[in-house]
C-alpha cells in the first residue's frame, strides 16, 4: 500500500492537552464540528481496518476532507426530506443519522449490515433516516431524487429530495436531462454536487472547457445555482437552508456545487500522491484547508474548551466504530438459501 504522505492526516487539534472539565459544548456550531469529528473519525478507523485486515470485500469510497459538504447539508434538512448519493455515501449517511453499526455490518457484508449484506458500501440506506439509497453507475441517483421529488410534489407534501454526486458525473446525460426536467416541472430537489476537481484520475481541466465553471453551465436552465466553499461547514450550511428553503415553498429546483477536495484515493483506503495525476503538494495544500479545523478555529473564541471537547469526541467516536466493528465480525452471513430475498420482489 502507498504510504501517507509525511506528516500524515493532522488531527483537527494537536493531540495533547487536558481532558474537557467544562460541560460539552452546546448550540448549532459545536454540533457541526461534533459530527465532522465523527465521520472522519470512522472513516479513518475504516480505512485502517480495511487495509490491514481485508475483510471489507466490498469497493470503498471515503470522504477524509470532505466532511463539511455532507454535514452543513445535512443541517439543512426537515425529518421528511429524502437524501440520495453516488458511490461516495459514508459521510452523507452519517451526517443525516443513518445506523453507524448497519453501515459498518453492511461493509462487512453481514445480515444485520442496512442492505443486509447484499449491497457493500456503495449501497447503504436508513429510510428512518432520511437516507434514502446510494449506488454504484455515476449519476444514477440523480434521476431517482428528481422522481422522488417530483412525486412529493404530485402529491403535495413539502418534501424535498436532495442529491450529491461528483464533478464527474456533470458530464452524464443523465445529469442534463434532470436539471432539464426539474426546471421545466419546478421540482422541488437540491442538486449537490461535490467538485472535488477529479473523476477517478482525471482533472477537472481536462474534462470541461477553459473559461466555465459548473454552476453557470447549470444556471444557464434557469435554475437558482452557486458556487460555494465546501470546506466551509458554516457557508454549505447556509447555502443549503436557501437552497432547500427555496424547494418547500415551491419556488422549484436548486443547485450547489461544493468546491473539496478528498485526501485518499478514489476508492480504497490508501493514499496516492504518486500515482502520477496530483502532487503530493496539492494533498497537503488542501489538508491545509481541513473543514474540522477551520470550523474550530471559527468556534473556539466562543466556545470555551473546545479543543478538548474535540479531542473528547475523537476518543468517544473512535470507541464507538471499534465496537460497531466488533458487532460486525461475530455477526451472522446472510443465509445462501435466502441470498437473492429482496431481488426483483423475491422474499421479503
Amino acid at each position: 500500500m502507498t504510504a501517507a504522505p509525511a506528516d500524515t492526516v493532522p488531527a483537527p487539534v494537536p493531540a495533547d492537552g487536558a481532558a474537557p472539565t467544562g460541560s460539552e459544548p452546546a448550540g448549532p456550531e459545536a454540533a457541526l464540528i461534533r459530527d465532522m469529528v465523527r465521520i472522519r473519525c470512522v472513516e479513518e478507523e475504516l480505512c485502517d481496518r480495511y487495509r490491514d485486515d481485508q475483510e471489507m470485500r466490498t469497493p470503498t469510497h471515503f470522504s477524509v476532507g470532505q466532511e463539511a459538504t455532507a454535514v452543513g447539508v445535512a443541517a439543512a434538512t426537515g425529518p421528511d426530506d429524502l437524501v440520495y448519493t453516488g458511490h461516495r455515501s459514508h459521510a452523507p449517511y452519517l451526517a443525516m443519522g443513518g445506523d453507524l453499526r448497519a453501515m459498518v455490518a453492511e461493509l462487512y457484508g453481514r445480515e444485520s449490515g442496512c442492505a443486509r449484506g447484499r449491497g457493500g458500501s456503495i449501497h447503504l440506506v436508513d429510510r428512518s433516516a432520511g437516507f434514502a439509497g446510494s449506488a454504484a453507475i455515476l449519476g444514477e441517483m440523480i434521476s431517482v431524487a428528481v422522481g422522488a421529488g417530483w412525486s412529493a410534489a404530485l402529491r403535495g407534501k413539502p418534501q424535498v429530495a436532495l442529491t450529491f454526486f461528483g464533478d464527474g458525473a456533470t458530464e452524464e446525460g443523465v445529469f442534463h436531462e434532470a436539471v432539464n426536467f426539474a426546471q421545466v416541472h419546478r421540482v422541488p430537489v437540491v442538486f449537490l454536487c461535490e467538485n472535488n476537481l477529479y473523476s477517478i484520475s482525471s482533472p477537472l481541466g481536462q474534462r470541461q472547457p477553459a473559461g466555465s465553471t459548473i454552476t453557470d453551465r447549470v444556471a444557464a436552465y434557469g435554475l437558482w445555482a452557486r458556487s460555494v466553499d465546501g470546506n466551509d461547514v458554516y457557508a454549505v450550511r447556509a447555502a443549503a437552508r436557501a437552497a432547500v428553503q427555496r424547494c418547500r415553498t415551491g419556488a422549484g429546483p436548486a443547485f450547489l456545487e461544493l468546491h473539496t477536495y478528498r485526501w485518499r484515493e478514489h476508492v480504497g483506503p490508501g493514499w496516492d500522491h504518486d500515482h502520477g495525476y496530483r502532487s503530493r503538494e496539492e494533498i497537503d495544500a488542501w489538508m491545509a484547508r481541513c473543514p474540522i479545523r477551520r470550523a474550530v478555529e471559527v468556534a473556539r473564541p466562543t466556545q470555551p474548551g473546545l479543543d478538548d471537547w474535540v479531542r473528547e469526541w475523537e476518543r468517544r467516536y473512535r470507541a464507538e466504530v471499534r465496537d460497531a466493528v466488533r458487532a460486525a465480525r461475530s455477526a451472522a452471513w446472510p443465509s445462501v438459501s435466502r441470498l437473492v430475498d429482496g431481488a426483483y420482489g423475491a422474499g421479503r
